[in-house]
């Protein structure tokens, strides 16, 4: 037993090792932290701007309508051409992650708080393509120009569940102080949710493609079986007009993380 019992016990050295380990993990932690604060006078301020743009992108965020995704994914029914939508965008913020946790990896990361924010605002474009091409693919567009649309999909992001078009909401009603309490709610969500990506003794890449990839299936998913429930069968739906284009192209983070996703629509 006393060999035994002399294995399990750390050696000196070991111990030292193990200490100096724990030391350092504390300190790029720490690092970490403090990046964080320097990015904001406090999280609701970096929640705040966050918020902002997000809100500022969603306009920008080119998507394609039926016509266009039937054309690019011939021969599918509804569910499979959501299937196609959904690992796309799975794929691109999963790539988004990895990029964000390799950064993360580095003894001191580097000017983490625009790192996390090029993420955040990158899923976030990533994921209102998705919400605004699955509400094509169920017949389910909602009325009004460019900027009403965009405020219904953030409204369907921040919710996690399909448009309501029974409830037109206006531009100006919906940025007042509900949408953004909300928007700012799910942001800062995901705020605290990439903070593991950045931790010491973990694989950063890894976990931010594995985290990202999961919790945007899960966002589609909620949202699909929602439109799948009030879904317009194509054969039923009035000749729609082709979808007006942003007159502004996305900022080239989030526009990188678009591209991720698959192509966009010309014009």
């Amino acid at each position: 037993m006393l060999p035994d019992t002399a294995e399990a016990v750390p050696s000196a050295s070991e111990a030292g090792e193990g200490s100096r380990n724990h030391h350092s993990g504390v300190r790029r932690l720490q690092a970490v932290k403090n990046g964080v604060r320097k990015g904001g006078e406090s999280a609701r301020a970096a929640a705040l701007y966050l918020t902002d743009r997000v809100i500022e992108n969603a306009p920008r965020v080119p998507v394609r309508d039926l016509a266009t995704l039937r054309a690019q994914f011939p021969g599918l029914g509804p569910d499979q051409l959501a299937d196609k939508l959904i690992s796309g965008a799975a794929n691109a913020t999963s790539t988004v992650g990895a990029g964000i946790g390799a950064a993360a990896m580095l003894p001191v990361p580097p000017a983490m708080p625009a790192e996390l924010a090029a993420e955040i605002t990158g899923v976030a474009a990533i994921e209102l393509k998705l919400i605004a091409e699955l509400h094509e693919v169920y017949g389910l567009r909602p009325a009004g120009g460019i900027k009403d649309r965009s405020v219904a999909y953030l409204t369907s992001w921040t919710e996690e569940r399909g448009v309501d078009l029974t409830k037109p909401t206006t531009l100006n009603a919906a940025l007042g102080g509900q949408m953004k309490r909300e928007l700012r709610q799910q942001i800062m969500k995901r705020m605290f949710r990439n903070l593991p990506n950045l931790m010491p003794f973990m694989v950063g890449a890894a976990v931010g493609a594995v985290m990202n990839r999961r919790d945007t299936r899960k966002l589609a998913e909620k949202v699909r079986a929602d439109l799948r429930a009030r879904a317009v069968p194509w054969n039923a739906l009035p000749e729609l007009p082709p979808l007006e284009q942003p007159s502004q192209p996305l900022p080239g983070a989030a526009r990188a993380a678009i591209e991720c996703a698959g192509p966009e629509p010309k014009g």
